[in-house]
């Protein structure tokens, strides 16, 4: 019976949670508040569909460890030091100044000792990283200064996770908690643990995983990489440190090593499960009777919320020399609580810093201010946007050009040169207002304006130009726009830019007529170059070349089919061939075979040059 009762729970909170996140995906709302709605919706206090969401939400955890440990996976040294000044500067200046500001008003509101103000205010002071990501990610402004600035403070709130976690350790009054070591103990545990944490893995797990990737088995490597993360998380509660802090770690040691990209793909999908249920049996632990007796103390503290981080951040915005208009519109973006001060408030509670009556209302006041972040981007989007003057910065019109180019950075700006010099006429769209104003000074004329939108391409003649060439950078491109596009506009061939073979492979199925991966010219150049320079003979160059095209051809296809960037791995020429190729590994030997040369190639229905 007790079998029969967790499948009917496992069936009824994934149906619903199913039904909720599709229908706030389509409003807008996102993902979490739809896990959150629905498990209140199907929990005791509204439907009693569901009971033990205490026991439920102790499994689903394990989906914030796994959050803490892709968190981990990003942060590669580079990427750090890179946008150091962003993070350590604007988000400390961030999270301490929302965090101290929104504690005060709950220790004035609430009158609660200062302890129970912190532990509610800082992780208020912390945004939704599951939902202004995607935000960013829609609105194409991710790799934007904009965007790289929000993500910057975001990133910063995930790194912040650790150090409240521990905060609500040293302030617990759980006597199972003052029951474990001292705090100068604890802190000497945590040095050692994240010590001997990093020697592990650079030490034991890279050479596991290398050897697990030479075997070629995927389900060993999402083994390995579940059971890394959960044997750090393990080995932190045995020395009553944070799971997630483990999880983070293990994160962080394999973040610069080559196997960074395949262990997230591996783990994101169990994370998103479990995360999802996490949610769910935090909807079902809201107290919906003490909300509604409360009604005013929810909507004020979630209006003053806003209020207070929208300022502050736009205040930090303007002292980090932002426009206006952009300071204002990062403060609303990051102006809702997020999904981490659900876990920090279960933490506080276990930690008899703060009852349950206090998180229910907390929790609510996160929810509702979640779900006003996507109205007031909307409400506002006329307000924040820069006026656009004529002349340079005009928006696009259609004036018979042949191709549209969207994109005129350093990689249109060689296309749009070609198609000029033979003789095409081109439109050229961009929405960087610098780069339009310094490209009317070399004579070129480009429209100010957003090149996915149909709209905007109709505007600009897309309707007969024969061809439309997607150059912009990033990631920005997906199946669904191409196949818009071509749906919209079926006489023009469409191009599009990638990064490299992943960005080609995301792209798989859609009706684009050619893909050009911008790493992979450029590199063939560059070997073609250096073996000129040791006098390598001109045919067995070319011969190199032949082979890398034709083997590169035949990985990227199985790539393509399979779905899985691991597939045809023995295509990828190494130095193990040298004796299989025998006399074609000499400078100056002829090639003991002939490779024909690459010819374009069908990837779903469009093809790569």
């Amino acid at each position: 019976m007790e079998g029969v009762s967790m499948l009917r729970d496992g069936v009824v909170m994934l149906g619903t949670g199913l039904v909720f996140v599709i229908l706030f995906r389509r409003l807008g709302l996102g993902a979490t508040l739809g896990f959150l709605v629905a498990g209140a919706l199907i929990g005791p206090q509204a439907l009693h569909l569901v009971g033990d969401a205490e026991g439920k939400i102790g499994v689903a955890e394990l989906g914030i460890t796994l959050l803490l440990f892709i968190v981990g996976l990003e942060l590669n040294p580079s990427r750090l030091w890179k946008m150091k000044q962003d993070i350590f500067a604007l988000g400390a200046l961030q999270v301490l100044a929302c965090g101290l500001a929104v504690s005060a008003i709950v220790h004035w509101v609430g009158n609660t000792t200062w302890a129970a103000a912190l532990v509610l205010g800082l992780p208020l002071a912390l945004s939704s990283t599951a939902q202004v990501l995607p935000m960013l990610q829609s609105a194409g402004r991710l790799r934007t200064p904009f965007g790289e600035r929000a993500f910057a403070i975001l990133l910063f709130q995930d790194l912040s996770i650790i150090p409240l976690i521990t905060l609500v350790t040293i302030l617990s009054r759980n006597p199972a908690d003052k029951g474990g070591p001292p705090g100068w103990q604890l802190a000497i545990y945590t040095v050692l643990a994240i010590v001997g944490l990093i020697l592990v893995g650079r030490y034991l797990l890279r050479p596991l995983f290398r050897v697990i990737g030479n075997l070629g088995e995927r389900e060993m490597f999402v083994f390995a990489a579940l059971f890394t993360v959960i044997a750090a998380a393990a080995l932190m509660e045995f020395l009553h440190l944070s799971t997630a802090l483990g999880a983070f770690v293990a994160g962080v040691m394999l973040a610069d090593s080559p196997y960074r990209h395949e262990l997230e793909a591996d783990v994101e999908p169990f994370r998103s499960i479990l995360l999802g249920l996490f949610f769910l049996a935090v909807g079902m632990m809201l107290n919906l009777y003490v909300i509604a007796e409360r009604p005013f103390l929810v909507i004020g503290m979630a209006l003053a919320l806003i209020a207070v981080k929208a300022a502050i951040v736009m205040g930090i915005g303007l002292l980090f020399k932002m426009n206006w208009r952009g300071a204002l519109a990062l403060g609303l973006l990051l102006s809702q609580g997020g999904e981490f001060g659900f876990v920090l408030f279960a933490q506080a509670q276990r930690a008899m810093l703060i009852d349950g009556q206090a998180v229910s209302i907390f929790s609510a006041v996160i929810t509702l201010s979640m779900a006003t972040t996507p109205f007031l981007m909307m409400v506002t989007a006329k307000f924040r946007e820069a006026p656009i003057v004529t002349g340079e910065r005009e928006g696009p019109k259609a004036d018979g050009a042949n191709a549209l180019i969207v994109g005129y950075g350093r990689f249109g700006q060689t296309v749009a040169q070609m198609l000029i010099a033979a003789g095409v006429p081109v439109t050229l769209i961009d929405t960087d207002i610098e780069m339009i104003d310094v490209a009317g000074e070399f004579g070129a004329k480009v429209y100010y304006g957003d090149g996915t939108r149909m709209d905007l391409l109709r505007q600009a003649g897309a309707h007969d130009a024969e061809l439309i060439l997607f150059c912009m950078d990033g990631d920005q491109l997906d199946p669904d726009l191409i196949e818009g596009v071509h749906e919209a506009f079926p006489h023009a061939a469409i191009f599009a830019r990638t990064y490299d073979r992943r960005g080609l492979i995301k792209l798989k199925g859609s009706a684009v007529s050619g893909v050009v991966r911008e790493v992979m010219e450029s590199a063939v150049k560059m070997g073609r170059l250096a073996l000129e320079a040791i006098d390598v003979d001109g045919d067995q160059i070319n011969r190199a070349e032949d082979m890398y095209r034709a083997r590169d051809k035949e990985r990227l296809r199985a790539q393509y089919e399979a779905g899985d960037l691991r597939a045809a791995r023995d295509r990828i020429i190494t130095a193990d061939e040298r004796k299989e190729l025998g006399a074609a590994t000499s400078r100056h030997a002829p090639a003991a075979t002939t490779v024909e040369p690459e010819t374009a190639e069908e990837l779903g229905r469009g093809q790569e040059p």
